[in-house]
């Protein structure tokens, strides 16, 4: 049952295509109309070193996403069982089910929000001496998880099985029919609302900045905030279930302003 009556406004969807379908469907079905606005590209980065990290024997392996798990997956020999770790963590939920789809349930999960900090809180990652530890990610990952269990005594590797990049698209048919059809933006990165912003340009800039905002991530309301995001809205948790509670609240204060 949806928390909401999202009444018929627009919502403005910018994840990657295969990532958009959930949050898409509870939009529409909680009588909103999700528009899908893509401001993320995900591809596999195919590195003989990744595949190579990810053969051998580990005490922990991190995955901080999703698309971690699945290109992680697809980099792994077939032959071969494609983890070989004694303790498996995940950052969130879908990324323990992404590991459980491909047959390996992660051990490690925080209950709180979805974030390395909350990882980095549970008590069987306290303390690390030597163990080694595989943190499996995209390109240019965040160093905190890696930099917080160094210091913790464990011997860190990083494979970084995929890339994010800005799609090139016209924006100005968006642009053209946002008043009209745009009364909340949703976005689950920094990344995406750096995107977002550069595809827009200089001519939707206010109109982005003056559109209430919902996010998964304090850092992320946080820099929504420094750029100038009038009404920042932060979920409770990175599922979409938590993001459509938080287009609820969204929603209330869109159709205030109407």
């Amino acid at each position: 049952m949806s928390p909401c009556d999202l009444h018929g406004r627009g919502f403005l969807v910018t994840r990657p295509v295969h990532q958009a379908d959930g949050l898409c469907r509870l939009i529409d079905a909680a009588g909103g109309r999700a528009r899908r606005f893509p401001a993320l590209v995900i591809e596999a980065r195919h590195h003989q070193s990744a595949r190579a990290l990810l053969a051998e024997d580990w005490d922990l392996v991190y995955f901080v996403s999703p698309n971690a798990v699945t290109f992680a997956h697809a980099l792994a020999d077939a032959r071969q069982p494609w983890l070989h770790a004694g303790c498996i963590a995940a950052v969130g939920g879908g990324t323990a089910r992404a590991l459980q789809a491909f047959g390996r349930p992660a051990d490690l999960v925080p209950s709180g929000r979805f974030e390395s900090e909350e990882v980095l809180a549970l008590p069987a990652l306290a303390r690390m001496d030597g163990q080694r530890v595989l943190i499996v990610r995209g390109e240019g990952g965040r160093g905190l998880m890696a930099e917080t269990l160094r210091q913790r005594g464990a011997r860190v590797s990083i494979a970084e099985v995929y890339r994010r990049g800005c799609p090139e698209v016209n924006p100005q048919p968006l642009l053209a029919r946002w008043s009209e059809e745009i009364h909340c933006v949703t976005v689950t990165s920094e990344q995406i609302l750096r995107n977002l912003l550069a595809i827009l340009g200089t001519a939707g800039r206010e109109r982005l900045i003056n559109t209430p905002l919902v996010v998964i991530a304090e850092r992320t309301a946080e820099t929504a905030r420094a750029l100038g995001f009038r009404d920042v809205v932060l979920a409770e948790r990175a599922s979409d279930e938590a993001i459509l509670a938080a287009l609820c609240r969204c929603g209330d204060t869109a159709r205030g302003s109407l």
